[in-house]
């Protein structure tokens, strides 16, 4: 009956082993986090591996070998595992790089009982085990355990473990200190590029360093004192409501209303009366008098936006308000005499609606006393770094964050055509912000959020080089290549459907659809 039982002994430790290690495996794969993998790592050798009192030591700054992770410990047994280099066991292995077997600790007299009182133990006999944690054959840390009433072929199987263990310790370890490092130097980097943009002279908040941007924001801040009529010409998202606002401030009517409409975002039938005003009933609903914004902004500054939707019926009567400098309200019969800086915006092409009666000539010439071009983002080289390191504070501060660009993302950022201008690119380092887990935002999580935003734009853009840059594309069929960014941005959104399928350009339902058809569970 010996026999069977020996063999026994043999072999049910070492089969456990493998699932104790496949265990292992999975748990350094989870997180980057040094703290949580090794915890993890320690109480699997505890639960799983039936060994007590597992211990990480690594040096502190004074030299001494003291307990840095732990399972199974008391904090009073923590703080009492101190050693000096070369003192007891630990501290040998520590200075010699050897591994230290004890079968047992009550025999051996240069075993120190720091975490373990000897006297206390109650099993007949405790094995000690201690490991050391190799960095480029340098000893970095000791891994110990205790083993109570061992046998032989346990004892071997626990090194054979134990040495296993140490590896994978020293792995996580490793990448957590290239993963510092890296950090340390972008997070360097950035607070350079945040020095760089709180140095830069900003004209009213306005970011940017580009030619084409000086020039209309040197036009701009002359046109200010004047009172002529100015009109903004750019795409949607180049900051035309920023631009306004700069030339509010700068003019002698600082200190005086800044009223915004937006002709498109308001409906035809209401446009009117948020213009010029109403008395009371002079429509179903007109239940009070209501004071128009030109009345608000009176000696002030009215921009309106997108003034290119606004229909040619209200066209004439803000052509009149302009040219007579009175409003009057509807329903009502007396002329409000306004002293009011009228700032036009379009993103629109005038001229072409004029050619398509969509309109009106005169109301043109009147609005386009000071035109002014925008820069589209795609033209202002150099100025998509600031603007994104701009908007990465904001959305750190915002969302309780410390994400840092890197080098790469930053490059792939300055690449991207940018149709949606500058609104664009607050909305993709923002999302990035949000979904990238672990704080570093790199070349491949842009692409992700750029891939998602290609889905969306209906036309290529063109770079003023004549090249095609990160244009739209048509629906495609589903390919094997969209496997790793359809798993890495339901990875990035932590397995969250409706964030992955947001960030991708999908409707959650394309996302099940895609998933289903390259088997992604």
């Amino acid at each position: 009956m010996a026999a069977p039982n020996l063999i026994h002994q043999f072999i049910a430790p070492r089969r456990n082993d493998i699932n104790v290690v496949f265990e292992a495996s999975q748990v350094i794969t989870q997180t980057l986090d040094p703290e949580t993998s090794i915890s993890q790592l320690l109480e699997l050798l505890v639960r799983v591996a039936g060994l007590s009192k597992a211990r990480v030591l690594m040096l502190d700054d004074n030299a001494l070998l003291r307990v840095r992770y732990s399972c199974g410990l008391t904090p009073q047994e923590n703080a009492l595992s101190l050693y000096a280099v070369g003192e007891g066991i630990t501290g040998k292995v520590l200075a010699t790089g050897k591994i230290a077997l004890i079968p047992d600790v009550r025999r051996e007299p240069e075993y120190l009982a720091k975490a373990a009182e000897i006297n206390a133990i109650s099993a007949d006999h405790v094995a000690y085990i201690a490991v050391p944690i190799l960095t480029d054959e340098t000893t970095t840390g000791v891994l110990t355990v205790h083993r109570t009433n061992p046998t032989a072929p346990l004892l071997e199987s626990d090194l054979t473990l134990l040495r296993i263990f140490a590896a994978l310790i020293q792995q996580v370890l490793r990448i957590d200190q290239l993963v510092r490092e890296k950090t340390r130097n972008l997070a360097e980097e950035n607070k350079s590029l945040r020095a760089a943009l709180t140095e830069q002279k900003t004209a009213y908040g306005i970011i940017g360093d580009s030619k084409l941007l000086r020039e209309s924001v040197k036009t701009a801040l002359q046109a200010a004192d004047s009172q002529a009529t100015i009109m903004l010409n750019g795409e949607s998202g180049t900051g035309k409501e920023k631009f306004a606002r700069m030339i509010h401030v700068a003019s002698v009517r600082k200190d005086k209303p800044f009223i915004t409409v937006n002709c498109a975002a308001i409906p035809e039938s209401l446009l009117e009366s948020e213009l010029f005003g109403h008395e009371k009933g002079s429509f179903t609903g007109a239940i009070n008098r209501k004071i128009g914004k030109f009345e608000a902004a009176n000696e002030g500054t009215l921009f309106l936006d997108e003034i290119g939707d606004m229909n040619v019926d209200l066209q004439a009567k803000l052509l009149r308000a302009l040219q007579e400098r009175t409003v009057q309200r509807i329903g009502g019969t007396a002329e409000i005499a306004i002293d009011v800086r009228v700032i036009a915006a379009t993103h629109r092409n005038l001229k072409e609606l004029i050619s398509e009666g969509q309109f009106r000539l005169d109301l043109y010439y009147r609005l386009n006393v000071l035109p002014i071009e925008l820069p589209p983002l795609r033209e202002r080289g150099g100025d998509v770094r600031l603007l994104a390191l701009y908007f990465l504070q904001r959305a750190n501060q915002r969302h309780n964050r410390n994400a840092i660009l890197t080098h790469d993302a930053f490059s792939l950022l300055e690449q991207y055509a940018w149709p949606g201008n500058i609104r664009q690119l607050e909305n993709v380092v923002e999302r990035a912000v949000i979904l990238v887990e672990t704080g570093i935002i790199t070349e491949r999580n842009i692409q992700i959020f750029l891939a998602a935003e290609m889905q969306n734009e209906p036309e290529q853009i063109t770079s003023p080089g004549g090249n095609t840059v990160f244009g739209g594309r048509p629906y495609v069929k589903v390919q094997e290549s969209d496997r790793n960014m359809i798993l890495e941005t339901l990875a990035a959104s932590r397995g969250n459907k409706t964030q992955a399928a947001l960030a991708l350009g999908l409707t959650p339902r394309q996302l099940q659809y895609r998933m289903g058809k390259l088997g992604i569970a």
